[in-house]
């Protein structure tokens, strides 16, 4: 993960952690299962971080339980509310997971790819911002 300075602001939810940085929102995920209520209260955390623009993501994945059908449709549906485009950093295969679960049978409704390495990340970002 990045390592966070001092004058970054770190916006703490259930889900994630969030921060900003050269028109891009960071993210670091908990290992938590995801539910619609919490996915609800995340989306309002990002709106009022980005005072409700859509931004590019680079959300740092762990491992966490795999959320049931109703949360991984409802996470779906948002995403374009509140995202341009989402680069996954994680550990080889994780990400690849966790695409083939909540996008299994649609295709997603932004731009996401998977990442092991942040660097290739961020380059990848930045024709979004």
């Amino acid at each position: 993960m990045k390592n966070q300075q001092d004058h970054i602001h770190i916006f703490s939810g259930e889900i994630a952690d969030y921060w900003i940085e050269d028109g891009i929102l960071f993210s670091q995920s908990k290992p938590i299962k995801r539910t619609v209520p919490l996915i609800q209260e995340n989306i309002e955390l990002v709106k009022k971080i980005t005072q409700n623009q859509a931004m590019p993501l680079l959300i740092y994945l762990c491992k966490s339980p795999v959320p049931d059908k109703e949360t991984r449709q409802f996470s779906r549906e948002q995403l374009s509310q509140v995202y341009k485009a989402m680069a996954m950093v994680s550990a080889p295969g994780l990400s690849q997971l966790i695409m083939k679960m909540v996008f299994q049978f649609q295709k997603p409704p932004i731009p996401i790819k998977s990442f092991s390495r942040e660097e290739s990340a961020l380059q990848w970002l930045q024709q979004f911002k």
